[in-house]
C-alpha cells in the first residue's frame, strides 16, 4: 500500500509539470492532491499549519505569475486586449493541435494575426507583440516550474 501511495503522489507531481506544456492540466491543484494523498495515506502530523501556509503562498504566486508575466510582456510590446485573448485561445488549443511546439506557435501566430487584422498594426509591430507573447509564455513557465519545484522541496523537507 505504501508503494501505491508514493506512486500516486509521484504521478500527481509529474502531471503537474506536464501542465506547464498543456495549460489545460491544473498544475497547482495536482500538487495539492499529491500532498493530500500523503496526508490521508500517512497522516497529517508532518503537514503542519506552517506547511499549508507556505504552500498557499506558493499557490497564490503560481496563479499571479501566470497572469502577470504574460500580460506584462504583451503590454510592454504594445499588445491589445484582443491579442491577450487570442494568445489565451492559442495557449489552450495549440498543445492539442500540435503537441509540444503548439504551445508556442499558436499563441505567437494568433497574437500576430490579431494585431495585424483587428488592431491594424504594422507587421513589425505585430511580430514584436508575437515575440513578446512567446517570451511571456516561456518566462511564465520557467518561473512556475521553479515555484512548483520549491513546493515539492518544501513538502519533502516537512515529511523527512
Amino acid at each position: 500500500m505504501t508503494i501505491l501511495l508514493w506512486i500516486l503522489i509521484a504521478v500527481c507531481f509529474i502531471a503537474s509539470f506536464v501542465g506547464l506544456v498543456y495549460p489545460i492540466i491544473p498544475s497547482a491543484p495536482l500538487l495539492i492532491v499529491g500532498f493530500l494523498i500523503y496526508g490521508f495515506g500517512f497522516g497529517f502530523t508532518e503537514l503542519t499549519i506552517s506547511f499549508w501556509l507556505i504552500q498557499s503562498v506558493f499557490i497564490i504566486l503560481l496563479f499571479t505569475l501566470d497572469y502577470l508575466v504574460s500580460s506584462y510582456t504583451v503590454d510592454r510590446r504594445g499588445g491589445s486586449r484582443a491579442a491577450k485573448i487570442a494568445t489565451t485561445v492559442g495557449l489552450i488549443a495549440g498543445p492539442f493541435i500540435i503537441p509540444g511546439v503548439g504551445l508556442l506557435i499558436f499563441p505567437f501566430v494568433f497574437a500576430i494575426l490579431t494585431e495585424k487584422i483587428i488592431s491594424k498594426k504594422t507587421w513589425n509591430e505585430s511580430m514584436s507583440i508575437g515575440i513578446g507573447t512567446v517570451l511571456g509564455i516561456l518566462s511564465s513557465a520557467l518561473l512556475k516550474g521553479i515555484a512548483m519545484l520549491l513546493m515539492i522541496v518544501v513538502f519533502m523537507l516537512y515529511i523527512v
